[in-house]
């Protein structure tokens, strides 16, 4: 830090101004307010989420209170009305608040009811993107990819509008929160962001026609009669033509409801499809593992233990079998760990 030019001070040259609280805008602030907001709550009696550092529990005697924060953004439930409004107001005392009272939108979240259902899905924000490509009055595709396409760095030639691209594929990343239909194919347009070409701005502008036709289509949460949780994965051998790795993903039900999907390009190449499977079960299991952890602080009991369906024998047997010595011993140690999940 130094004096500015024009107020230096010749009598304290180096002396400069202490902020007695971080400014809006800095790197600094954000974690600056998460203090002071944790802080505020750790003193009323909130306990600190261990599976989600962003969480707050409150658990009285016949009530729980849930307080979710993201920056500046605050979502509040609980088994009591009554206990949220008290809260509402106690913050309202400490800090500068807003009550938009019933959720209806989060984040580029829109959240709507119906029935005792809940729908989740980002209708404007996919408008918005739309108008800001000039893709809002297209022909829609019926899927966000073309079915057997595997793209290369190779195909096409390079685009001069780099940014835009990266830009774009940014944006659609995001709406993977609601619409995990398209997660495949922005995950495989997010691996040219390096160089992209004119063959991968043409995939993009497929997952922007699809869009256009499935404009509000998004998640529906709806109460269910159980709480087993259940997994399913599957992965693709060798998908990338370039350096011949594979890609695999999950998808994790609470009840009939989905709350956690993924789809990566994984880190090293498999040798063979059991391996591949093998890989993707370890991430998998370690989704549901968290899963657990994250129910057992809320205080739910899944009434079974969880399940995680595959199609390939071979892992299976991966996982079960302790001496497939000649087929695993060039797997790492850590994904073995599957197999203590298994006992």
């Amino acid at each position: 830090m130094a004096q500015p030019p024009g107020y230096a001070n010749p009598q304290f040259p180096t002396k400069v101004c202490r902020l007695k609280k971080a400014l809006y805008g800095l790197k600094q602030a954000p974690r600056a307010w998460f203090q002071r907001l944790s802080s505020a709550l750790l003193q009323w009696g909130f306990s600190n989420s261990r599976t989600d550092n962003s969480m707050f529990l409150h658990f009285g005697a016949s009530t729980t209170l849930i307080v979710l924060i993201y920056v500046d953004d605050i979502l509040i439930t609980g088994s009591s009305s009554q206990q949220i409004s008290s809260l509402i107001t106690r913050l309202d005392s400490v800090f500068a608040l807003r009550d938009l009272e019933q959720l209806s939108y989060f984040l580029g979240i829109e959240v709507s009811y119906h029935e005792g259902y809940m729908h989740l899905s980002q209708t404007k924000y996919t408008s918005d993107l739309l108008h800001r490509t000039t893709m809002f009055n297209t022909k829609a595709a019926k899927t966000p990819g073309a079915v057997g396409q595997n793209l290369s760095k190779f195909d096409g030639t390079p685009v001069e509008e780099i940014t835009q691209y990266r830009s774009i594929v940014g944006a659609l990343q995001y709406l993977t929160i609601t619409r995990p239909d398209i997660a495949f194919a922005v995950n495989k347009a997010f691996q040219f962001m390096q160089q992209p070409t004119t063959a991968h701005w043409l995939s993009v502008k497929r997952i922007l026609r699809y869009l256009k036709g499935t404009l509000h289509d998004g998640l529906l949460l709806r109460p269910s009669t159980h709480l087993t949780v259940e997994g399913f994965t599957d992965a693709d051998w060798g998908a990338q033509p370039d350096d011949r790795r594979s890609a695999s993903g999950y998808l994790v039900y609470l009840g009939d409801n989905l709350v956690s999907w993924s789809f990566t390009k994984q880190k090293v190449v498999s040798r063979s499809s059991a391996e591949l499977e093998y890989r993707g079960l370890v991430l998998a299991t370690a989704e549901i593992i968290w899963m657990q952890a994250l129910l057992q602080e809320l205080c739910i009991s899944p009434p079974t233990i969880p399940l995680l369906w595959y199609d390939n024998i071979s892992a299976y047997h991966m996982a079960k079998n302790h001496v497939f010595h000649a087929r695993t011993k060039h797997i790492e140690i850590d994904l073995h760990f599957i197999r203590d999940q298994v006992l």
